[in-house]
């Protein structure tokens, strides 16, 4: 793979990143970094689709099942555990591929990310109050004044990330689109190769399907027992993961198995196409691709 000794492997759930990191890393030498959010957690190995311990011991694996349901990683926290990881390899001459399907991960290597200030809660339920008197139109005409550019790229409907932007400016006076403006990455541009895996539509999803039903059949059921067994805050990322709620009906009686394998499949599938359309909107000449 040569210079230079970082790589971004993208691309959606299914499309076979892992196998073809994996690959690289057996003939490079490299260290594999997780970029996915989902293989974060420890609890979920086969419904997140984490590598397997057989395929972690053909290659070395970091930031792969470190955290535990409890937590709630974000993607600051993921860019302060990658950051020494790649600076420590460097040091070391180590090659590594960064590998996932979280675009906000990439984002932050590749331009960086916002140092927004925190909102207090009470000026964050002071602007959803706003909205919930005024109404949607309203509302943007006054975020309009405040920030335009965050006014003309939320799309309609798009309630959270309106409330958002107007929250950052009433709460530090400054608007949302100035604090991101400020992003610095954190990889220089010459220092990765950014490499996309986008494969065939169809391909996709019926990689998908199959993944579903292998899930279902090696242990899925069983991961999302325990995890619901701990009673923990259904807002946890961990809890959101695709296929808890579809499983955890079949669980609870809710859905039969093929229902179950039904509803996983799809939820899956539709996991699959917001990737697919988020990474092939941001690619441009940073990224090439990966096959």
């Amino acid at each position: 793979m040569g210079e230079p000794l970082i790589t971004l492997l993208a691309g959606p759930t299914a499309s076979g990143k892992s196998a073809l990191a994996l690959e690289w890393a057996e003939r490079s030498g490299a260290v594999i970094l997780n970029a996915d959010s989902q293989q974060l957690y420890a609890d979920l190995r086969v419904l997140t689709a984490r590598p397997s311990p057989e395929d972690e011991a053909r290659a070395e694996h970091r930031l792969y099942g470190v955290a535990d349901a409890a937590e709630a990683w974000s993607v600051g926290r993921w860019a302060r555990a990658v950051t020494p990881e790649l600076a420590a390899l460097r040091t070391e001459g180590r090659p590594a591929i960064v590998v996932g399907g979280t675009g906000l991960y990439f984002t932050a290597l590749t331009r960086g990310l916002a140092e927004v200030p925190p909102v207090p809660d009470a000026v964050r339920d002071a602007i959803s109050d706003r909205f919930a008197a005024e109404g949607e139109a309203a509302f943007r005409a006054r975020l309009s004044q405040v920030d335009p550019e965050a006014e003309a790229r939320i799309l309609p409907g798009d309630r959270q990330r309106l409330l958002r932007a107007l929250s950052v400016f009433e709460a530090s006076g400054r608007s949302l689109s100035a604090w991101q403006g400020d992003t610095r990455p954190l990889l220089p541009q010459d220092s990765y190769d950014a490499r996309l895996l986008l494969p065939d539509r169809a391909d996709l999803y019926a990689r998908c399907d199959a993944r579903a039903a292998v899930m279902l059949e090696r242990g899925a059921p069983e991961e999302v027992e325990a995890l619901l067994t701990r009673r923990l805050d259904p807002a946890l990322p961990c809890m959101k993961a695709v296929g808890v709620r579809e499983i955890g009906d079949f669980l609870g009686g809710r859905a039969t198995r093929v229902e179950a394998l039904d509803r996983l499949a799809q939820a899956t599938r539709n996991y699959a196409k917001r990737q697919y359309t988020w990474f092939r909107n941001v690619q441009s000449g940073l990224w090439r691709p990966a096959a």
